[in-house]
């Protein structure tokens, strides 16, 4: 995997991935930025999000299950001092479909959390990681 950030000018950076696509970081005016982008830390709590989600759809399809839906609301906390690492993110997952089993949702979750999300598994490497769920009908 290759990535590239190049300084646009201030606190603004362009940040385009190996598969060829781009996205704009900028910082807070507090830091001279422009607000004109995520934060580069916000950046890893949308991937660990993302990458979560991914599993867990892909595990409730493959067990045949009627998602309609899958939201991750993060919630996280950082240090104090520097270097300001997340020490706490909380994950709830809303997922909808039609006639959902709970078990099949909860162990989705789970083998996410523990056993297939890298993102998740490396930010629980300084991060105390939480997660719960509810299930909606569609």
């Amino acid at each position: 995997m290759k990535a590239r950030v190049k300084w646009v000018q201030d606190a603004t950076f362009l940040g385009e991935s190996g598969s060829g696509h781009a996205l704009v970081m900028d910082g807070s005016p507090e830091f001279g930025g422009r607000d004109l982008g995520v934060r580069p830390m916000e950046m890893l709590l949308l991937g660990m999000g993302g990458c979560a989600s991914f599993d867990v759809v892909l595990i409730l399809k493959k067990s045949r299950q009627q998602i309609t839906d899958c939201v991750a609301e993060l919630e996280a906390e950082r240090a104090d001092a520097e270097p300001r690492v997340f020490t706490r993110i909380h994950v709830h997952f809303i997922v909808t479909g039609k006639e959902l089993d709970e078990k099949r949702v909860a162990r989705a979750i789970d083998l996410s959390a523990y056993k297939y999300c890298s993102a998740s598994i490396m930010l629980g490497k300084t991060a105390e990681i939480t997660h719960d769920y509810e299930i909606r009908e569609a």
